[in-house]
């Protein structure tokens, strides 16, 4: 079975090169306990970047200093279990399956 020519080495070389210019459509994995300062959060959704945190502590509380904000820009936000999954604006979150 060697009908695949993959060279990972090229493909990490050309992650390297292009870094986080292009942050869109990225999926960021974090946690929500309050360390990380709301504006981060907030600024990761208005790079186009897709949030999924673990939450840690009382949602509310975590998530007032950005909640408002998100949905202002025009993103979206569903608990989910135990996480928090932010979108930005365009980025639908599908819920049929649930």
């Amino acid at each position: 079975m060697s009908g695949f020519d993959l060279d990972l080495g090229a493909v990490e070389q050309r992650m390297d090169e292009e870094g986080d210019a292009d942050a869109e459509g990225r999926v960021v994995l974090g946690v929500l306990d309050g360390t990380t300062p709301p504006i981060e959060w907030i600024e990761t959704v208005e790079s186009g970047s897709v949030l999924v945190l673990s939450i840690e502590g009382d949602l509310n509380e975590l998530a007032a200093d950005f909640a408002r904000d998100v949905k202002e820009l025009g993103g979206g936000l569903m608990h989910f279990r135990s996480f928090l999954i932010v979108t930005p604006p365009g980025i639908g979150i599908d819920t049929d399956r649930l």
